[in-house]
């Protein structure tokens, strides 16, 4: 066991990289922590910890494989990360002044099941993050390593990212943090909302250019 030492302290290092990058999962895990309560918040970043998991299964299976080599298969991904981000932008960008609330728990309606399926399809529709693992376990990580070992990898990064996410939603929810996004909490919605439209129509000009799924290098990119 000790020699898979390096490749689990390499693997580390690079999700750290990876999940800390600004990107969807980011975006939304601000708005989630600014605009709901710290319950809603937290249970967002367990949905994306929990997204993390659909990644490592599909790479563990080698469907991973074939969504890097079938350009339908990875623009069909594409088109549905990219529609699924445009729909929580329009949701932010609908944002109205009062949206942040500071002494009491937000009355926005969102229920807890629904803050974890956001943080849950936000990750596992996010196309980069499916480059991030397909990339990962096809160049980092040996083929000869164990299946279970393997497995043990991508259990360590999906409570890693969800633990950096909760970090992140415990943060802002502090009453002091909130407090003073109160003022202008709706345009910062408003700008996540710019962000991640912008990432979806990122998204689609790619699809339409007919890009293909890169392999070699792990691209840069959060999860």
């Amino acid at each position: 066991m000790q020699s898979y030492w390096p490749e689990f302290l390499t693997v580390a290092v690079v999700h750290l990289l990876a999940v800390a990058s600004p990107g969807p999962d980011f975006a939304v895990m601000l708005r989630q922590a600014l605009c709901q309560s710290r319950r809603n918040s937290l249970l967002t970043a367990i949905g994306i910890g929990g997204g993390i998991l659909v990644h490592v299964g599909y790479s563990l299976l080698g469907i991973g494989l074939l969504i890097q080599q079938s350009i339908m298969l990875f623009n069909v991904l594409k088109v549905l990360g990219a529609l699924y981000l445009a729909w929580i932008a329009i949701q932010c960008l609908r944002s109205r002044a009062g949206g942040v609330h500071v002494e009491q728990v937000p009355t926005t309606g969102q229920s807890g099941a629904s803050a974890l399926r956001l943080g849950f399809l936000t990750n596992a529709l996010n196309p980069k993050a499916t480059l991030f693992f397909v990339s990962l376990f096809s160049v980092v990580i040996s083929p000869g390593t164990p299946i279970a070992l393997q497995a043990g990898y991508g259990i360590y990064m999906a409570l890693a990212t969800g633990l950096w996410f909760a970090m992140v939603a415990v943060f802002f929810t502090l009453p002091r943090i909130r407090r003073g996004f109160n003022r202008f909490g709706h345009w910062l919605d408003r700008l996540m909302g710019g962000v991640l439209l912008l990432l979806a129509g990122q998204l689609l000009l790619s699809t339409m250019s007919g890009s293909e799924p890169p392999s070699g290098p792990i691209p840069d990119t959060d999860q």
